[in-house]
């Protein structure tokens, strides 16, 4: 049953479909092809073999004939060149033909022959010709041979210097007094041979740069220790200086015929890419500057940008990126150059090309000294690049410091002559207009994408006329419909960009900054900076912008988007990041102001009217279906409304708001079905049993419904039942308690207005948890829909925002202040002569204390330099500063009820109507339009139309009264009566079939805006019983 044959004899199949014949070649084919590898191996190792041995036979008879050639100069010549006279060094010598073949420079001895002959030319320079020191008397014939001896022995003395860099670190800025320094000789000797005077000066210069002479000068300017930065001012130049300036002095103007040098080993990149060149080299500094210099070697960077990425040199360390030192030294020179009319205006347009390209490269900066307010919502969207070195960011941003004036000149250079700023002419910008423009808006936008603003906006402002020759560039460009194309900065441009995105962009922070600092009569009176006819053209370009750059061409990047370093790689140039950076100011400006101006130019429309409030709207935001959506949310109209609010009237806003309240409710309405709160509040000691108890409910039970019952002085707990009326008059109550002044909370301003105390800690204990209480009652009135009669300062509100304030807030706290800055601002003598220094004095209940306004203050002295940050200090210190603690708990409190979002949806004027409601009288017909009766009451009843005329008679204040008795509240819905939940509704009072009711009064449930009515005879006895019962503020008794 089993197989028993013989298995060997069985035939073997090869299922690849092959021989065994064919599987053999195969085998023999990768064998042949194995061994010609390894013989071609084997040919190579031996011919490698015999390389490096004939190579390192050549260099042992090299170096034995160097020995041999050395032993007979010194046996010649003398170890110390003791037998060397002024004939050694001509034509027909041997003296530096067998140095040059001998030459080493690792070594000492050779080092030290090498000075000895530098010291032996030298003395015969002094005493005669130099050309007839090496040629005699007929140069001509020997001229060849003279030249090639002079190139070797100036390039084996750099080339020696740079070898002994390191032993010699501490010499090497030694000036031509040191004579008996060994690296002072060799380049006195190479100065010497580069006289401009002498025939071969060309030539040797340009055999050095052939040489690549750049690269050693690197070598031994980088050697030089760090702290010789910080040694004393050297008043005498260094010879490495004299050698810099002969050698890089040649730049190809006539006579000089110099060839052109490779980018990669250039003066530009080498040299202005060591870390603080100007600090180890001040004195070459001040000769580059003052010359054609740096007009050629800024030029030739900038025919260069942005592609030297590939050929700058390898970075000194991390810390010290070549491209930063470039521009750091660029700026630093450029500060010398354009102080000098006659340079500014040639040179201007190469620095800002340079500047641009290198600071789009550089990591966001940050201003260390920067102090921001805690409650300030600041945006910390930088993404700063670890490694840039503290001092090198320090020198960067030194270079745009206002002392500098380096912005003042570039932009004033630049402008000077091209720009217009004549407002009567309103045709097309010519193109060298579009240049001036394209070429300072980019560097600009990079700049503040890059540097601290504070550093350059001051300098902006007010030392350049940057704002009125970019506005009639806009209007020019606006009026004729034709706005250029700035492809040139911008890379890739589409062809469907706009062409108002760059110099809008640079044109609004700047011109918003100025308006931070600006006084009434400035822009009323002066109308400055800009016409106030001007303003109402701006006001519909920024708007017009806006909605294009949110509706029309929206971004597909997302706002939140980091770019990674990319060095000259464009990044903040490309027109995505304009995009963006365009699209968020424009937007923010109407929520948080920090790009554009609109906000602040609506703040000022709203103080003195110079236009319609209609201006400021997109007739685009106003149509129904955009509404609806905004409404609905999630929608490309409601993500306008949270960028741009402001583009939509403030009708249209309240509606959304009231959506969102309803919304909240409603997802709330599970959680406040099983929770309900219920208080006894004594109305003696309103606020501190309101405190103890609702400042322990969360969030959620906040936004739930509150009951509230109160015990009157007696103790005895007031008749009725809380459906909603006397939470009200609970809110109306403990606001106006809270929020007395004499509580110590909050203060008046000369208006009226109410601020938080800066002293209020010195009052109250627990001020800062009364606060936090304080914010979440006035979120919970909102939240409910209570309008509360609490008049607040505009500065106060803006916290609610979380926005700084500025010095046009300041008259409304404090005015007196206020004159006294003004008085500084526009103070024509020396400020330093009036001896203010950085300090301020806070005088709270007769305590005086002194606070710096920046670290080291008290030294500080105000000068007219620095005038414009002082009164900037002063105005955050007191508008913000002081009460910085208070804001941030009242806004903790507050954003429990009311989230950010929300609020920001509203300026501060529109925030104190949603929390007041309007200070218009009643609008009776209105409330008519809106009333709904029972009982047997109808719209045509003769009581009902006795009522509505008693009302209409009343004044102002019985009107409130009136609503307030009804309602619980003395002022109306914001949208009208229409939104008044549940709808006032007037109710006959009395038994049926009972005519005499005239002993009875009107009385009311506030919960339901119920009105029970009487039928009463007369109009003067419906008027006299109405006028008792609005007047008799018993509480809750009374009905």
């Amino acid at each position: 049953m089993f197989f028993s044959g013989d298995p060997t004899s069985r035939k073997r199949v090869d299922m690849g479909g092959r021989s065994n014949k064919e599987r053999d070649r195969q085998v023999l084919l990768e064998q042949t092809r194995e061994e010609r590898r390894r013989r071609g191996a084997l040919r190579l190792q031996n011919s490698s073999a015999t390389k490096i041995q004939k190579c390192f036979r050549g260099r042992r008879a090299f170096e034995l004939a160097r020995s041999e050639v050395r032993e007979i100069f010194c046996s010649t010549f003398g170890e110390h060149c003791q037998r060397v006279d002024r004939n050694c060094f001509g034509a027909d010598s041997d003296f530096l033909r067998q140095l040059f073949f001998f030459f080493n420079a690792s070594k000492d001895n050779d080092i030290a022959i090498l000075s000895q002959v530098c010291n032996l030319l030298l003395q015969y320079a002094e005493n005669g010709d130099v050309v007839s020191l090496f040629a005699g008397l007929n140069y001509s014939s020997v001229e060849p041979l003279v030249i090639h001896r002079v190139k070797k022995l100036a390039f084996i003395c750099v080339y020696a210097v740079h070898q002994k860099r390191y032993d010699w670190s501490n010499q090497l800025l030694m000036s031509v007094e040191s004579t008996s320094v060994p690296f002072v000789q060799l380049f006195e000797a190479v100065a010497c041979l580069l006289n401009p005077k002498l025939l071969w000066n060309c030539k040797l210069v340009g055999y050095l740069q052939h040489k690549r002479i750049y690269c050693l000068f690197r070598g031994i300017i980088i050697a030089v220790p760090q702290n010789a930065r910080n040694l004393e001012h050297r008043h005498n130049t260094s010879t490495l200086e004299q050698v810099l300036m002969l050698v890089a002095s040649h730049v190809g103007d006539h006579p000089c015929c110099c060839p052109i040098v490779d980018p990669k080993w250039s003066f530009s990149l080498q040299l202005l890419s060591i870390p603080f060149l100007w600090h180890r080299l001040p004195h070459f500094k001040k000769v580059f500057s003052a010359n054609g210099l740096s007009k050629y070697y800024i030029h030739q960077i900038a025919c260069y940008l942005p592609s030297c990425a590939d050929v700058l040199p390898k970075d000194i360390s991390a810390n010290h990126p070549g491209y930063a030192c470039v521009l750091a030294n660029v700026l630093e020179a450029a500060t010398w150059i354009l102080s000098e009319p006659k340079f500014a205006s040639d040179r201007a347009a190469d620095i800002i090309a340079v500047s641009t390209s290198l600071l789009d490269s550089l990591p966001t900066i940050t201003s260390p000294a920067e102090r921001v307010d805690d409650d300030d919502d600041v945006p910390m969207d930088v993404d700063i690049k670890d490694g840039i070195d503290v001092d090198l960011q320090k020198q960067i941003t030194a270079a745009f410091d206002s002392n500098t004036r380096l912005l003042e000149h570039l932009v004033n250079a630049l402008f000077r002559g091209t720009l217009s700023t004549n407002y009567s002419d309103l045709s097309g910008p010519s193109d060298a207009e579009v240049e001036a423009v394209g070429s300072i808006c980019a560097f600009l936008h990079v700049m503040f994408n890059t540097l601290p603003l504070d550093v350059t906006m001051t300098v902006l402002a007010y030392r350049t006329e940057i704002v009125p020759a970019l506005w009639n560039f806009i209007k020019r460009c606006h009026v004729n419909q034709r706005w250029p194309y700035f492809s040139k900065y911008i890379s890739p441009l589409p062809a469907d960009a706009p062409g108002w995105l760059l110099p809008v962009s640079v044109f609004c922070p700047i011109y918003k900054y100025m308006l931070k600092i600006v006084d009434n009569e400035e822009f009323y009176e002066q109308e400055k900076p800009l016409s106030l006819k001007d303003l109402k053209s701006l006001i519909l370009i920024l708007k017009q912008a806006l909605w294009q750059l949110l509706w029309i061409i929206p971004s597909h990047t997302s706002h939140t988007q980091k770019s990674l370093p990319n060095p000259l790689g464009l990044k903040k140039m490309s027109i995505d990041n304009l995009k963006s950076r365009a699209r968020t100011g424009l937007s923010e400006l109407l929520i948080q102001e920090d790009i554009l101006p609109i906000y602040h130019l609506q703040d000022w429309n709203n103080r003195l009217p110079f236009t319609s409030d209609s201006d400021f709207y997109s007739q685009e935001a106003t149509n129904e279906n955009f509404v609806s959506q905004a409404i609905l949310g999630n929608t490309r109209a409601s993500e306008i409304i949270k960028l741009a609010p402001f583009l939509a009237p403030f009708t249209i806003r309240v509606k959304i708001f009231t959506s969102q309240l309803a919304n909240s409710k409603q997802s709330m309405t599970s959680h406040s079905a099983l929770t309900r709160h219920r208080f006894k509040i004594r109305r003696s000691r309103l606020l501190e049993d309101a405190f103890d108890q609702l400042s322990l409910l969360s969030e959620e039970d906040l936004k739930g419904p509150i009951r509230v019952s109160f015990v009157n002085e007696h103790g005895v707990e007031e008749a009725g039942i809380d459906g909603g009326g006397i939470f009200k008059d609970f809110m109306e109550n403990i606001t106006r308690a809270a929020f007395d002044v004499q509580y110590g909370l909050f203060k008046e301003t000369v208006d009226h207005l109410l601020y938080p105390n800066p002293g209020s800690g010195l009052v109250h204990e627990q001020h800062l948890q009364y606060f936090h209480f304080l914010g979440s009652l006035l979120g919970k009135a909102m939240y409910e829909g209570i309008l509360v009669e609490l008049p607040f300062a505009t500065f106060f509100l803006s916290k609610l925002k979380q926005k700084s304030n500025f010095l046009n807030d300041l008259p409304s706290l404090d005015p007196e202040l206020y004159r006294h800055l003004l008085f500084l601002k526009h103070y024509q003598g020396d400020l330093s002569d009036l001896e203010l220094y950085f300090v301020i004095v806070n005088n709270e209940y007769g305590e005086q204390s002194e606070e710096e306004l920046l670290p080291g203050g008290r030294e500080m002295r105000v000068t007219n330099q620095n005038v414009i940050m002082f009164i900037h200090l002063v105005a955050n210190h007191r508008l913000n500063y002081q009460i910085r603690g208070q804001s941030t708990h009242f806004l903790r409190g507050f954003q429990q009820l009311i989230p950010k979002e929300w609020i920001d949806m509203f300026s501060e004027h529109e925030i104190q109507l949603l929390i007041s409601g309007s200070l218009e009288s009643l609008d009776i017909d209105d409330l008519r339009l809106n009333t709904n009766y029972s009982g047997g009451y109808h719209p045509d009843h003769e009581i009902i139309d006795m009522l509505w005329e008693v009302l209409k008679s009343f004044s102002s204040d019985n009107q409130k009264k009136f609503l307030k008795f009804v309602t619980g509240c003395s002022r109306g819905p914001l949208l009208g009566f229409e939104y008044l939940d549940p709808k006032f509704c007037i109710q006959r009072a009395g038994v049926p079939g009972m005519e005499e009711h005239g002993d009875r009064l009107p009385t009311s449930a506030t919960c339901m805006n119920l009105l029970k009515l009487p039928p009463y005879k007369t109009k003067e006895q419906l008027q006299t019983k109405l006028l008792y019962a609005i007047n008799s503020e018993a509480g809750f008794d009374l009905s």
